[in-house]
């Protein structure tokens, strides 16, 4: 451990009148760009005092009162930006915490005990310690701030040692606060087909809540991620933007709150929906990870953070390679048996991707997985469908020279299913209510430990039978209906929260078991893409709706927090008015894959393909490792283009996209970016279909970065539907 500033440091006088002289304790939680300035006040309570880009000097600290953002009014002088607001003091505004004591109290006022800064991997950790002064209630405030990819995480724990259990009623992961003149709100509305659509509103006086009551799947209609333009709409290259998100697969809440002198404060976490929970002595509550980063060149830079951050310190395996696929089931859906797939595998070698991925509708013998219907939860393969199980599958791939993934949705169940039969007590569903049923099934009960061992079975015989198997695609294809658990009895208001827990629970035995299994997380689509699942999985599935029109906003969206190798993308018959190469050329902007048969495409898109798959996986340290710019929005233009430079800005790819333009309008050159300045590039058109020829009018030519960067080339055209794939090579 280490001090938190240094001893000069620490002991600063207050200057701010009205202030009892002593000792000034202030906490800086610093990033290579951000400071987060946080100060014990007089009255011994925790206090932001600053919020933005860093600042140079040591000395200006002195400068910042933790109540120097209160109201004029002298009656009001106490109050501040307090760090972690709780329910009950002087304070008029959304709380962080809120606490219901052993004794029915229902005030709690927190106090600065100590601190301390410790380094991990990339960062520090900067731990804050606060206490109540009345009741044993302890919460310790965590930030860990990254400074090169500058990023900052924070999360809460809550424990207590009062005689009988407390509840709590709010837990917010943070508090953030700021001063400016606007606040615009860019939030990710979602539905299945729909997801990551991207709006933004001004903030006004009063609250804005974005929140999901989902449980499972929870983010089928908003996504755990926004951004906030500071004074003004958040741009792609320009300005000051927030852009946090929650790690939590649960029910989350954002909190935007501005209040009556223009302040505007940020509290994300758990959403308390139904969800009063009841804190035994001595356990900590633990709060989710809130991910923040403040850009100040836009939400490009943003972005950048945030890959950067996330391939090297969350996302599982996020500097390792990533598996190209052919997927069966928009070839086959559940009608295939052992031969069938036998030949699919054959097929994805002949297209040169690394794996074939069976999904759904491989298991199931008292009720054989025929539809949706039945058989989910009886995780064992249908014996008249595929004799010989998973083992001969595997042996099938290895003849083919791929290796071998299987789909699974172990969180759920039919109720006609031998698994429901058996254990009608391992599910949610109310007792004395008519059942609704989501999508003909019903969520298994996460929060207790018996259906916990079964979900970790469901990988662990399969990885025991077969350790060759080398992919998981996990589904979750339900939310939460019919809220009650037959496990939590009396503690029905946890189940929310106990139920995500479980989740985690069994992901961590999962990875500490089967540390180099890559897992793709799939919910419906993209109903499951936060950070914290994601330490578990390798990739998230955007979306099931594939048409490459649609994918272009949808991995637009997405990748304002994720980086492509992240974001499987897959190549299917979706939209077959657009051609097999627009397709492919927007599946290949994130982890490509296929989904889609062979015999359905011409020898010149199977070539194409072929030659498409050897281009992605040469150009993978640019898409996959490198630096992502979003140069053209479709939200603002009837085209799109997305550019990647590797590390060394030795090799880009640039990917453009005609949409819809209008018949004669005005084309403007693409402006890259990223590039050395003083490097020389060749540009050069690749994936083009067989026999044809670049109709690129800078195609083959060589220019500086400088170039490329302030004129631009003429990529875009009046053709509807259209896309071209730019390669640039330092020389």
């Amino acid at each position: 451990m280490k001090p938190i500033l240094s001893a000069a440091l620490s002991a600063l006088m207050v200057f701010s009148a009205g202030a009892q002289t002593g000792d000034r304790k202030i906490i800086r939680i610093a990033t290579d760009n951000t400071d987060l300035v946080l100060e014990v006040g007089p009255n011994n309570r925790l206090y932001q005092t600053y919020l933005g880009p860093k600042l140079r000097h040591n000395e200006d600290l002195i400068n910042l009162t933790w109540n120097q953002h209160a109201g004029s009014d002298g009656s009001v002088s106490t109050r501040g930006w307090e760090a972690y607001s709780t329910s009950g003091n002087e304070d008029f505004f959304e709380p962080a915490l809120g606490i219901t004591h052993s004794d029915g109290n229902m005030t709690t006022y927190l106090y600065y005990e100590n601190s301390t800064q410790e380094e991990v991997p990339g960062g520090t950790h900067t731990k804050i310690n606060l206490r109540d002064d009345k009741y044993p209630v302890n919460v310790t405030l965590n930030y860990v701030a990254y400074p090169k990819e500058n990023v900052i995480k924070t999360w809460s724990e809550i424990s207590h040692r009062e005689k009988k259990p407390i509840s709590l009623s709010q837990y917010a992961s943070a508090m953030l606060y700021f001063n400016e003149p606007e606040y615009w709100l860019t939030e990710f509305s979602s539905d299945w087909a729909k997801e990551a659509q991207m709006s933004t509103q001004q903030l006004q006086f009063g609250k804005k809540v974005i929140d999901t009551k989902l449980g499972s799947r929870a983010a089928m209609h908003t996504h755990p991620f926004f951004e906030i333009g500071l004074n003004g709409p958040a741009k792609e290259n320009s300005g000051e933007v927030l852009m946090g998100t929650l790690g939590w697969t649960g029910n989350f809440r954002f909190t935007f709150e501005v209040d009556n002198v223009g302040n505007l404060r940020v509290i994300p976490g758990i959403n308390p929906y139904a969800s009063t929970y009841e804190l035994k002595a001595n356990e900590v509550f633990t709060t989710p990870e809130f991910i923040f980063t403040i850009s100040y060149d836009g939400t490009s830079q943003g972005s950048r953070n945030l890959h950067d951050w996330a391939r090297k310190y969350q996302l599982k395996d996020g500097e390792g390679q990533r598996l190209t696929l052919l997927n069966n089931w928009e070839n086959t859906a559940f009608d295939f048996d052992q031969d069938i797939l036998a030949k699919l595998m054959k097929e994805a070698k002949h297209l040169g991707v690394d794996m074939f991925l069976l999904d759904d509708g491989w298991f199931g013998n008292k009720y054989p997985r025929k539809d949706d219907h039945a058989g989910l939860g009886d995780w064992e393969v249908t014996h008249d469908k595929l004799p010989g199980g998973i083992p001969a599958l595997v042996d099938a791939a290895k003849e083919a020279d791929v290796k071998f993934g299987i789909w699974i949705e172990p969180e759920m169940v039919n109720p006609k299913s031998d698994l429901y039969e058996k254990h009608p007590d391992w599910v949610i569903e109310q007792p004395n209510r008519d059942t609704y049923y989501y999508r003909n099934q019903l969520v298994l009960d996460m929060s207790n430990p018996k259906v916990q061992d079964h979900v970790f079975n469901v990988v662990d015989n399969i990885l025991t039978e077969n350790p060759d198997v080398a992919y998981f695609k996990w589904d979750c294809n339900s939310p939460i209906t019919n809220i009650y658990s037959p496990y939590a009895k009396d503690k029905q208001s946890q189940l929310y929260v106990d139920h995500i827990r479980g989740i985690y629970n069994v992901l961590k035995r999962i990875k500490d078991k089967y540390p180099d299994v890559p897992m793709m997380l799939c919910s419906g689509g993209g109903a499951r893409c936060d950070y914290e699942a994601l330490k578990y999985f390798t990739e998230f599935w955007c979306s099931d709706n594939t048409d490459p029109i649609e994918r272009i906003y949808i991995q637009w969206g997405f990748s304002q927090f994720f980086p492509a190798k992240a974001m499987a993308a897959h190549v299917t018959s979706w939209n077959k008015n657009t051609s097999v190469k627009f397709r492919t050329d927007v599946a290949a902007m994130c982890k490509l894959g296929f989904d889609i048969g062979l015999q359905d495409l011409t020898a010149e898109e199977l070539e194409y393909c072929q030659q498409a798959v050897e281009n992605w996986k040469r150009l993978q340290p640019a898409v996959m490792d490198g630096d992502q710019y979003r140069l053209v929005s479709p939200y603002e233009t009837n085209h799109a283009a997305v550019e990647y430079v590797d590390k060394s800005k030795k090799m880009a790819v640039l990917f453009a996209y005609d949409l819809s333009p209008r018949f004669q309008e005005k084309l403007s050159p693409v402006k890259l970016r990223g590039l050395d300045p003083d490097k020389k590039y060749l540009v050069k058109e690749i994936n083009l279909m067989p026999g044809t020829e670049s109709t690129f009018t800078q195609n083959n030519k060589v220019f500086t970065g400088d170039y490329l960067m302030k004129v631009g080339l003429n990529i875009f055209s009046w053709n509807h539907n259209t896309s071209t794939v730019l390669e640039l090579t330092a020389q």
